[in-house]
């Protein structure tokens, strides 16, 4: 059995201490005191380093025939099995602390699997990415090429990263939440500190998710390898790299905040089987690791797609709007609805104030359906649903009866055609 690297217990007690600390709060502190604080947050660094060590003692993994195991546990000893022929990809991270050392860990993305299989952390960096490489090889796909054969595609900028990100409505409401304290303190003779300082951590826990985000899209590059398979780093404080296969991509959805339709951006997610849409970060937050790209013009996402979907233009979808009678159940959307058939995909757009376009080829669609309220009864509209493995259905809204149903036959079709075409 291969053992993780000494440091392992250390690092991992580091993001335990983190979160120990976030709940004892400044309620805590006000209670305990200093020195009775600073004494519970040293008890619990050793509490949470013992067991830390103790558990590494009992970790490892081992790779038997196609099968990843790993070994975990200290009361009660568990052997997790993950079988390698359903791995659609695996990402190296590296975490601020883990960094320092020159460490990283594996997160693998499973088929039927909602999140992400428990990392195998730390390890050396350059032997992350041997690992990494052996268990693509052994999944059934090739091994990856070295970087200098890849084709990179696009290179987000920096800049782009920080405007986009003070374009959401937490930051852009910030100053009026620092006018509101500032008021507190000036008129309120019974605002004390702790009530102060309670008020700024709200303050900044709401300022954490788009800087975080900030921080997780920085530096973001994508690439394709030398055999078509999509390569995606990131990462300032968590440095991060993704190979996806885009043949196991099984949707896009690409999205317009309201705030940034002024500048042209959007930004589009992939769905793939066994990924979810973000994994919990050290803070308690989730770090989005499914971008295709996170900030972008409707130009670069028309070069960027194709590489994904191949002959889909986004700028040329055979799309066509909801009967005018859907006005009565979705008075706002009403003139945004539309969905489409293209040679290639299911395409169905919806939102008022952020607007998305979902994409999903014919071959990924696992089932069709149709959906109809009570009210949609009344006026002869019903949903069309298409579901597809690793994401939320795709769901055209509103729809006149005859055409869904018409919908839900061609799309059971041409969803048999694709997959016997790929064999």
């Amino acid at each position: 059995m291969n053992k993780f690297h000494p440091l392992s217990p250390v690092l991992k007690g580091f993001r335990l201490l983190v979160l120990a600390v976030i709940a004892i709060s400044w309620r805590g502190l006000e209670q305990l005191q200093l020195e009775g604080w600073l004494a519970t947050v040293a008890g619990l660094l050793v509490v949470l380093l013992a067991y830390s060590f103790i558990a590494w003692r009992f970790s490892g993994y081992e790779i038997v025939g196609r099968e990843l195991r790993i070994h975990e546990g200290v009361l009660s000893r568990r052997v997790r099995t993950v079988p390698l022929e359903r791995l659609q990809a695996i990402e190296v991270i590296q975490p601020f602390q883990a960094r320092v050392f020159g460490l990283a860990e594996l997160k693998l993305d499973v088929a039927g699997a909602e999140k992400s299989e428990a990392p195998l952390s730390f390890v050396p960096l350059e032997r992350a990415r041997e690992l990494r490489a052996q268990l693509l090889m052994l999944s059934g796909g090739a091994q990856e090429v070295l970087d200098e054969h890849e084709e990179e595609l696009f290179r987000v900028k920096n800049n782009d990263v920080v405007v986009s990100q003070f374009l959401t409505p937490p930051v852009m409401f910030t100053p009026l939440a620092v006018l509101y304290v500032i008021g507190q303190v000036v008129f309120n003779q019974d605002f004390g500190f702790f009530a102060i300082a309670s008020m700024l951590s709200a303050l900044f826990a709401t300022l954490v998710a788009p800087v975080l985000r900030m921080l997780n899209f920085w530096h973001f590059r994508l690439a394709r390898t030398a055999d078509g398979k999509l390569r995606i780093r990131h990462g300032q404080l968590t440095a991060r790299s993704q190979t996806v296969p885009v043949h196991r991509v099984q949707a896009l959805t690409v999205t317009w905040p309201l705030l940034w339709r002024m500048k042209g951006w959007l930004r589009i997610s992939l769905a793939v089987a066994g990924q979810g849409a973000g994994t919990p970060e050290g803070g308690g937050q989730k770090a989005e690791t499914d971008r295709l790209l996170p900030v972008a013009t409707l130009d670069t996402a028309r070069a960027i797609v194709p590489h994904v979907l191949p002959s889909v233009d986004l700028a040329a979808l055979p799309m066509t709007p909801v009967p005018r009678s859907a006005r009565w159940l979705a008075p706002l959307r009403v003139r945004v609805l539309a969905a489409g058939l293209t040679e290639r995909v299911f395409a169905a757009v919806d939102g008022f104030a952020t607007r998305t376009l979902t994409l999903v080829p014919y071959e990924r669609i696992q089932s069709v359906r149709i959906t109809q309220g009570p009210w949609q009864r009344r006026l002869g509209l019903a949903s069309v649903h298409a579901d597809v493995a690793g994401g939320t259905p795709v769901t055209a809204s509103h729809r006149s009866l005859p055409e869904a149903y018409q919908w839900i036959d061609e799309l059971a079709r041409r969803s048999d055609e694709a997959r016997a075409s790929r064999g």
